[in-house]
């Protein structure tokens, strides 16, 4: 019944939502190494926005265990669960997957919860390498509507070397398609910068000290 169930819940968002969703579940309760994404999925991660409308997007869920039900139109994935998705890489304890319902069943929402991690990169206009933005919480709530992702309980996000830090559990951060970030509460920010290192041969290098008196 399980395997039938992940068929059908594969065959539904493949048809309906356009994406394409490959799950795997563990025989066993030890973790296992997490296998690399695919070369489509790593090259498109690329530029997030650059290959949305050339066809189907492949979505790799792996986790421990996973449940379906058809007549709520959601699946359950539980135990070290990681997600692949050209969009973004996603891991947690728990996963819930919800379709929407009617003639359109495409992908309405996922909610993560427990030990949340999220790596989501922003294009560069200049065409350099993407920002990296690293997000953690305890949930976290992606909309298929806009392509958002809001992370409550206490989040905190990396962009390079800066840090963004909730300072109130009511604190809210949304973590947009494009990479930009809006925060709704109490928060911290840390911005840092390493010394710059003189070369050698330069006045400040060989600057001699003043003589004391």
């Amino acid at each position: 019944m399980k395997l039938l169930g992940l068929a059908i819940f594969g065959l539904a968002i493949t048809a309906f939502a356009q994406n394409e969703v490959v799950t795997t579940t563990a025989q066993s309760s030890t973790p296992a190494k997490s296998p690399k994404p695919k070369a489509t999925a790593s090259a498109a991660a690329k530029n997030p926005l650059e290959n949305e409308s050339k066809g189907p997007i492949t979505t790799e869920i792996y986790a421990d265990e996973a449940s379906f039900d058809s007549g709520k139109n959601m699946g359950i994935f539980t135990g070290h669960v990681k997600v692949f998705d050209p969009r973004f890489n996603l891991q947690s304890d728990k996963l819930t997957v919800y379709l929407r319902k009617g003639e359109d069943q495409g992908l309405e929402k996922a909610i993560a919860e427990g030990n949340v991690g999220l790596v989501r990169d922003r294009p560069d206009p200049n065409g350099g390498p993407p920002t990296h933005a690293v997000g953690r919480s305890e949930h976290a709530v992606y909309m298929a509507t806009d392509g958002s992702v809001e992370l409550t309980g206490m989040p905190k996000v990396q962009q390079g070397p800066n840090m963004h830090i909730a300072t109130s559990a009511q604190t809210v951060m949304v973590i947009s398609q494009d990479g930009h970030l809006d925060t709704h509460g109490p928060s911290r920010t840390e911005i840092r910068q390493e010394p710059k290192e003189e070369k050698p041969g330069s006045p400040a290098a060989t600057a001699s000290p003043s003589p004391k008196r």
